[in-house]
């Protein structure tokens, strides 16, 4: 009898197919520059060489410090060819954060843009640039072929989300491979496919979805910095069919250009990190009418967990949609029970997509798993008779108000519908008669009272939800990701 078989999964594995199946392709561009997928397999090779040259040994771990940029794909595929493990370091971070990292990841080498503040680490440090090309270039251009098994991490991404402390997420060589493949198929990365590496890359859906690409034989190029005109331009220039944004990316457009250009190419947006308010999910219906728009969810612990396909995306305007491929979900309430249709619970998820667990943390990890494999997302969600899931809010922000529960995201979607509104963020803060008030924060086009605000959601809302505070700032604090820091909200004073 045949059995099934092959190669394990190593996200280094599409590099290696395509640069022999397609090596003149362009797998990479960044501004003048770019690679064509036979360079990225053997820099990404070569690399691999400079860091087995350096000593480093399977499973050792190696930081990479730097933005969106040419070198990001070879150095992830060059880590996994030499059987190391990538930590992504976000180069917006404090000298001390990125210590900690570094430190609790147990990095022995640090590849960092120097362009950027890069803190003094007890590490080697090879800077991008003149450096870096000596380096790979006094390497062999032979694959080492250092062999994974494709359950181990292929990277260490550390998250705070919107509370605590950081954690490093171990995902697997497994999990991501099947996601690349999955994005392929549902979002359109592909041979003679090409996008745009928007979201950062140092963080998990900003690497997965860009790096996707060149996994499954497409093109990425590269935005350094997100601008709403620089990025409509390259769409444009580049022609790219497809493209991940988050919703502030969105809302950055829609008050930076108004009208969006006509752009042929585009047949394919999908958005994460937030959920997408429906006032601005319309805005985008109608900038981009050729784009067919996907809303998924998920986490960098869980993968993706959920999509909202466009069949749906009007009719079922402020859901998630259904599980993902290859996805189980569980709705819960506070006893353990899976709640009926209709009725709020805590979403947990099993897919091959879930982390291995948090790096040396086994309470945190034990925290947020059950014995038979599932994981908590940590969010309260209603499921309709249809299936379809719409997020309500993080357990950690529902606000109990005089003893009743009130859900942020009901608030933020009304303020939304105010013309003055442009952002807004809804929080419990400690309140010595009703144990919390609820309390808004707002980026706001043009003046407003707050009497006309108490108006409006009163006419919308229950009185007990309506904030009893209303706070006007330049801007809400957001992680990497784009979501909003909500613990950063209840400590201004």
């Amino acid at each position: 009898m045949l059995r099934s078989g092959g190669a394990d999964l190593t996200i280094a594995g599409g590099v290696r197919e395509f640069g022999r199946a397609t090596p003149a392709a362009i797998a990479v561009r960044d501004g003048d520059r770019a690679l064509t997928y036979a360079a990225l397999d053997e820099r990404s090779s070569r690399l691999a060489g400079a860091l087995l040259a350096a000593g480093l040994g399977t499973g050792d771990r190696v930081g990479l410090l730097c933005g969106n940029r040419l070198e990001y794909p070879e150095i992830a595929a060059g880590i996994a060819k030499a059987g190391l493990v990538l930590v992504p370091v976000n180069p917006r971070l404090t000298a001390p954060e990125v210590g900690f990292i570094l430190g609790h990841s147990g990095a022995r080498l640090l590849i960092a843009d120097v362009a950027l503040a890069v803190p003094e680490v007890a590490v080697r440090v090879v800077a991008l640039g003149d450096e870096y090309e000596r380096w790979i270039a006094a390497a062999p251009a032979r694959d080492p072929r250092v062999p994974v098994d494709e359950r181990d991490p292929f990277c260490i991404a550390y998250t705070a989300g919107t509370t605590g402390d950081p954690k490093g997420v171990l995902i697997s060589h497994r999990s991501r491979c099947l996601t690349f493949y999955a994005t392929a198929l549902e979002w359109g990365l592909g041979p003679g496919r090409r996008t745009i590496a928007v979201a950062p890359m140092y963080h998990g859906a900003g690497f997965a979805f860009a790096y996707a690409a060149v996994h499954c034989g497409a093109t990425v190029s590269m935005l350094r910095s997100f601008d709403p005109v620089a990025l409509l331009d390259l769409i444009d220039r580049e022609r790219a069919q497809s493209v991940f944004l988050v919703p502030t990316h969105a809302q950055l457009i829609r008050e930076a250009v108004g009208t969006v250009p006509a752009l042929p190419s585009l047949d394919t947006l999908y958005f994460n990190a937030a959920a997408l308010p429906k006032v601005l999910k319309e805005w985008v219906f109608e900038a981009f009418p050729g784009a067919g728009v996907h809303e998924l969810y998920g986490s960098t612990e869980a993968g993706v967990v959920t999509n909202l396909r466009p069949p749906d995306a009007r009719r079922k305007a402020g859901t998630v949609g259904h599980p993902w491929f290859a996805t189980q979900v569980r709705i819960v309430g506070p006893d353990g029970r899976p709640v009926a249709p209709g009725e709020p619970g805590e979403l947990y998820s099993r897919s091959p997509y879930l982390m291995n667990g948090y790096h040396e943390n086994p309470a945190a990890t034990a925290a947020c798993t059950t014995e038979d494999g599932f994981l908590t997302s940590g969010d309260i969600v209603v499921a309709d008779e249809e299936g379809f899931i719409s997020i309500v809010d993080r357990v950690k922000d529902v606000i109990i108000t005089g003893g009743v529960n009130v859900y942020p995201r009901d608030v933020e979607e009304v303020l939304l519908t105010h013309d003055a509104v442009a952002e807004a963020a809804v929080v419990g803060e400690p309140d010595g008669r009703w144990g919390e008030r609820v309390v808004a924060y707002l980026v706001c086009r043009r003046a407003i009272e707050a009497p006309a605000l108490d108006a409006h959601l009163r006419q919308r809302l229950a009185g007990y939800k309506v904030p009893k505070e209303f706070k006007v700032v330049a801007a809400l604090p957001r992680n990497a990701a784009g979501k909003v820091l909500k613990r950063e909200l209840r400590s201004t004073p």
